[in-house]
């Protein structure tokens, strides 16, 4: 049959579809190649792996849509909340909670309208992935506390601690970078909440007049990266600077992390940034930073057995550089940068281990793909 049609083809002029190569970058784990799982992606934000090795990748203007492991786009879940998506807001992160197998539970956070603009939020929901699939039992467990954001600075990254609590980012919308400092409201802070979206008795700011309880650090401007380290259980950050001075944390409850006081980076116009130092008594410092700016966005600490050389290692998306940085680490301190994929032309907003311990990327474009990256054949 296949021998007909390309005899039909060339018969009738027509030129025979041409495959894509994959194109094949050189890394210190030796040759990679990146391949296209999906395309058709509008401005995706996140992704997350369901027991089966389907996918789920959210589209920031307020899509949820299910991946088969060949690149099949479902339709649209039903049931996702009205999203505020202009500027930087929309749909944004996605997670499965720990106990999915049992509950289909996911969260995931997104822009919600709000006073004329829009505020961070989080919604629980459980996932029906049938014929046609939906969200059902949706519930916003989560609210952020202050004055809405026109279109800037969300953060918006969740991860579920191993108590089963939630640790979401929440920018300070650019606009309320002071605000970063103060307890009364969640702008720039990393907030901890239950799955029901309580604060827990244990979070540091929990019966602090004027504090917000479920604050757990603060002093923070647009954290798009989050995770728990495998090896100790630390909980990593990552976050935009201005000019220069995106940041890694790693985050311990209670703690000041300096913006708007202080940065390694200094403001669009070139001016300094708060007391124009780099470093403040009561701030703690970031254990690492980009100047100049990559502008970060996803991050995943790397387990897998596909890449030995890349065991221990954390992997950060770039949009402005259009790359993956790899930070190789030595406990709790980072020792060397390798950037890869530079030439894909392309903005990395999300970045996760896969099971088969391939590294998955999304692509924040209006042309959006999802891309495996694996050792070459």
């Amino acid at each position: 049959m296949r021998r007909m049609l390309v005899l039909a083809l060339l018969l009738s002029g027509l030129a025979l579809p041409a495959q894509a190569a994959e194109p094949t970058f050189q890394t210190s784990a030796g040759p990679v190649a990146v391949q296209t799982i999906a395309r058709g992606l509008v401005h995706p934000w996140a992704l997350a792996f369901l027991p089966d090795g389907r996918m789920l990748v959210t589209e920031r203007p307020g899509r949820i849509r299910i991946v088969t492991r060949d690149g099949k786009l479902s339709p649209a879940l039903d049931n996702v909340p009205k999203v505020f998506a202009a500027g930087q807001g929309g749909l944004l992160d996605i997670i499965l909670d720990r106990g999915f197998a049992q509950n289909r539970t996911i969260y995931f956070s997104y822009a919600e309208p709000f006073d004329g603009g829009a505020r961070t939020a989080v919604a629980r929901a459980v996932l029906d992935a049938g014929e046609t699939p939906r969200l059902t039992e949706v519930k916003v467990i989560y609210r952020q506390h202050g004055p809405a954001s026109r279109g800037n600075h969300f953060g918006s990254r969740i991860v579920q601690g191993t108590d089963g609590n939630l640790f979401v980012t929440n920018g300070e919308h650019f606009t309320g970078r002071d605000m970063a400092q103060t307890l009364d409201n969640d702008l720039g802070k990393i907030i901890r909440i239950t799955p029901d979206g309580d604060a827990p008795k244990d979070n540091p700011f929990v019966g602090k007049a004027g504090a917000r309880p479920e604050i757990w650090s603060y002093g923070h401007r647009n954290p798009q990266g989050l995770a728990l380290n495998p090896v100790d259980g630390k909980l990593w950050e990552q976050e935009h600077g201005a000019m220069g001075g995106d940041e890694i944390n790693i985050i311990a409850p209670g703690k000041n992390y300096g913006w708007p006081k202080v940065s390694y980076g200094v403001n669009y116009d070139g001016s300094p940034v708060g007391s124009g130092k780099q470093q403040m008594d009561g701030v703690t410092d970031p254990i690492w930073h980009w100047t100049p700016s990559i502008a970060p966005s996803g991050m995943a600490f790397y387990t897998g057995d596909l890449f030995p050389a890349w065991k221990g290692s954390l992997f950060n998306g770039a949009l402005k550089f259009q790359l993956l940085s790899r930070l190789a680490l030595q406990g709790d301190k980072i020792v060397k940068e390798e950037r890869i994929l530079q030439g894909l032309n392309e903005r990395i907003r999300d970045v996760r281990q896969g099971p088969d311990g391939a590294l998955y990327l999304v692509t924040d474009n209006s042309a959006g793909r999802i891309l495996r990256v694996a050792p070459a054949k």
